[in-house]
């Protein structure tokens, strides 16, 4: 070392730092890169991404390439301060410290420290173009690092710890995931779309249960009734279609389309029978049924309503379409007065009275709260389940973000609440 220059020494070990830093800087941008994000690229046509995604799927021969470049060049950094050291001070054993000390704050702030972090704070941009200078070093040391990883397999198999290439079905997101990521894209998708993809995720706990209509608030056609009767409700029904029972209001004989019987409503033709022969089947869905299995059973079947029976066949409610799209998308459909819950919104002095047969996922949604949906679907069936009993007279019952004040009992049921908005 003594013939060569300082200045040719000093240049040297610039060198070797800078290679080591970009040792560094490939390995946390490869390693921080979306996998997502990559995949994206290559079906674009990105070249770099391909290659990128080539090399993390054998990201064992990939470590072993730069980790065996980057301690090399550290080594051949640290013998040549520590030769200058010997050359101009002899082995005196302060030099010697001071020079271990100044190579490795060297190392830690040029090589290793500040190149990782901007290697990840811009993974792809430092990827992608990284990835052609290592798939060279990964072919040129091919043999070193075949010989290194025969230890590192037996180490690991020593640990009994799995072994193997990581390919991309290791790095798939759960719904968990893609919901924190939807979540967290607030600057890159419209509020509006994002609702909708977080309404898509909560469908997986979803049941037919939760968005029927109960038995009780259905509205029926009685052909029991005397025809004038008939023809009034008609006049002024607000749906297309309806449950068709004859007495029994537990035991639905068909489904009428209102539309086919206006033509009559003027004309002395309509008539019992009349009604009965437009009659269509009903169409039943057991209860149960997760939502997004029941909207592809109504599209398979070319249907839009279906009547919700349990395992006795008894009707429990009814669900349409309507109401699958809107839990997705929001209320959009006219409701008929008194049904709808567009008006459940806190007052000024923080209260809100809401119906019995309330629904408790539209409380929740509505008015913030986190009133529990594991049993009960109702205002009603949550304070019957809670006393253990029907309420004889007004009473309250304390839940997070709420106090649930009973108001009105009418017909073994709990029919208006009032809700108090805790602190």
């Amino acid at each position: 070392m003594d013939s060569i220059p300082l200045w040719a020494q000093i240049g040297v070990l610039v060198l070797l730092l800078l290679a080591s830093a970009f040792f560094s800087i490939a390995e946390t941008s490869m390693m921080a890169s979306s996998r997502l994000r990559l995949r994206h690229l290559a079906k674009k046509g990105s070249r770099a991404a391909r290659l990128t995604q080539s090399l993390l799927d054998r990201t064992d021969r990939l470590l072993g390439a730069v980790l065996l470049g980057n301690n090399l060049l550290n080594a051949a950094a640290t013998a040549i301060v520590t030769a200058i050291s010997i050359s101009y001070f002899g082995h005196n054993e302060w030099a010697l410290l001071a020079a271990t000390l100044v190579i490795a704050f060297l190392i830690l702030v040029f090589s290793e420290i500040t190149p990782k972090v901007i290697g990840a704070t811009y993974p792809e941009r430092i990827a992608l173009p990284s990835s052609f200078v290592l798939r060279a070093v990964l072919w040129l040391s091919t043999p070193a690092v075949w010989f290194v990883n025969l230890f590192v397999r037996g180490l690991l198999r020593l640990l009994r710890i799995p072994y193997g290439p990581q390919t991309g079905d290791q790095q798939r997101l759960t719904a968990e995931e893609l919901r924190t990521a939807v979540l967290e894209s607030a600057s890159f998708i419209p509020g509006k779309h994002r609702s909708i993809l977080l309404n898509l995720f909560d469908l997986e706990q979803v049941t037919v249960d939760d968005l029927m209509t109960p038995r009780a608030r259905m509205e029926v056609l009685d052909v029991s009734h005397p025809v004038a009767s008939i023809r009034q409700q008609l006049a002024t029904c607000y749906h297309n279609k309806l449950p068709v029972v004859d007495g029994d209001t537990s035991r639905v004989i068909g489904v009428l389309h209102v539309r086919k019987l206006l033509p009559l409503l003027d004309a002395e033709s309509l008539s019992h029978e009349s009604i009965r022969q437009i009659l269509v089947r009903p169409y039943y869905v057991p209860c149960g049924t997760p939502i997004l299995q029941q909207l592809q059973m109504f599209q398979d079947n070319q249907q839009r309503l279906g009547l919700v029976v349990d395992e006795y066949g008894e009707v429990q409610g009814l669900v349409t379409l309507e109401d699958i799209v809107e839990e997705i998308v929001g209320e959009f459909t006219t409701q008929a007065p008194g049904l709808g819950t567009r008006g459940l919104r806190w007052d000024d002095h923080g209260y809100a009275v809401v119906d019995g047969s309330t629904p408790l996922r539209e409380l929740n949604r509505r008015l913030s709260l986190r009133l529990p949906l594991a049993g009960p679907k109702t205002v009603n069936g949550l304070i019957l389940e809670e006393l253990q009993e029907i309420p004889s007279g007004p009473c309250c019952i304390r839940y997070e973000r709420c106090i649930v004040e009973v108001i009105q009992i009418h017909d073994q049921s709990v029919r208006s609440v009032r809700l108090i908005r805790t602190a």
